[in-house]
């Protein structure tokens, strides 16, 4: 009651209590007590009330006082958090319609357009969100998420040459790291720039860390794989695992490796180690299932074959395994 007489040492004790002590408890009594101070008109109050609320887990007491504050005072800031609570209750519409309502008022907000993208890209409605992102580079033309987006959107596109413009363009713009450059190498390769795809790659290791670099020499063992340089593959796999032992996907790639050299064990030991990292994967488990058919142990293949279908309900080949299976066994 003491500091919410005082607006204007409230107001940064408020601030500092959320943003830096992190205790919205105590944020949350000088934010009650400050409203009432003010006869329940100050919006900026109620906004600090939400954003308590919010930190607590408060949702729909944080939705109602967002709400409130954007009947006194209508700001970016409000709009913005109004739509991460209706994201948390997992009300992607509402969140739309919100942003929709915000970029009425706030024509050209980038925060708000770049909401927008997100919240579409969640819903797996991407062209909708490319859309938005391309409006944000109207409004910003160096925005680093809007560009990054739109490039791995062309990338995924089939149009490489476009995505290196747009990653090109994120380097002019003084953004440098391993994932650009790592990003940059496989867009080279598949635009047919192989003189440049390893030099990408070597900046991109001269930046990595060890949070990352498994990653750029996975992808360096698949632009070798392209080039059918399989000694390279080989060696890129086992420097990747090495660097992070939980990498499935490089040892699913050392499997198949080892099973063109005729090491039958070893790539099944290796497809095992991949299922068991990563659950989620299906080309281990079907690699698994084809192996195990070759080999005769049918009932093994049928239920990897299975857990690949888990996992990508709509794999041709795991669906083709499966068939077979159904037709051997029907004929025991």
């Amino acid at each position: 009651q003491k500091y919410a007489q005082r607006p204007a040492i409230a107001k940064a004790l408020c601030d500092y209590m959320l943003y830096y002590a992190r205790n919205p408890r105590k944020a949350l009594e000088l934010a009650s007590e400050a409203t009432q101070a003010a006869d329940f008109k100050d919006w900026w109050w109620k906004a600090r009330l939400g954003k308590a609320y919010y930190q607590l887990g408060l949702l729909r007491d944080a939705e109602k006082q967002f709400k409130s504050a954007l009947k006194d005072e209508e700001t970016i800031s409000t709009h913005l958090e109004l739509c991460k609570v209706y994201l948390r209750l997992d009300q992607p519409n509402s969140a739309l319609d919100q942003y929709g309502r915000a970029a009425e008022k706030f024509a050209g907000e980038t925060h708000i357009l770049i909401g927008l993208a997100r919240t579409y890209d969640m819903l797996n409605s991407l062209l909708r969100g490319v859309s938005f992102y391309k409006k944000v580079l109207q409004f910003d033309a160096v925005n680093s998420e809007a560009i990054a987006c739109l490039a791995s959107h062309h990338f995924y596109t089939d149009q490489p040459e476009l995505a290196l413009r747009f990653y090109r363009r994120m380097l002019q713009n003084g953004v440098v790291s391993a994932e650009l450059w790592n990003n940059m190498g496989l867009c080279c390769f598949y635009a047919g720039q192989y003189d440049l795809t390893l030099s990408c790659f070597e900046r991109a290791l001269m930046l990595a860390d060890d949070n990352n670099m498994a990653d750029v020499w996975y992808n360096i063992g698949q632009v070798a794989i392209g080039v059918g340089d399989l000694g390279l593959a080989y060696q890129a796999f086992k420097i990747a695992i090495s660097v992070d032992p939980n990498h499935a996907e490089s040892y699913n790639n050392i499997g198949v490796l080892e099973l063109r050299k005729g090491n039958v064990e070893q790539a099944q030991a290796h497809f095992g180690q991949a299922m068991r990292l990563a659950p989620h994967l299906f080309e281990p488990a079907f690699n698994g299932g084809l192996l195990a058919f070759k080999l005769g142990e049918f009932q093994d293949s049928f239920e990897l074959a299975n857990k690949a279908l888990e996992a990508y309900p709509e794999h041709i080949e795991s669906k083709e395994l499966i068939k077979q299976l159904k037709a051997h066994f029907s004929s025991l």
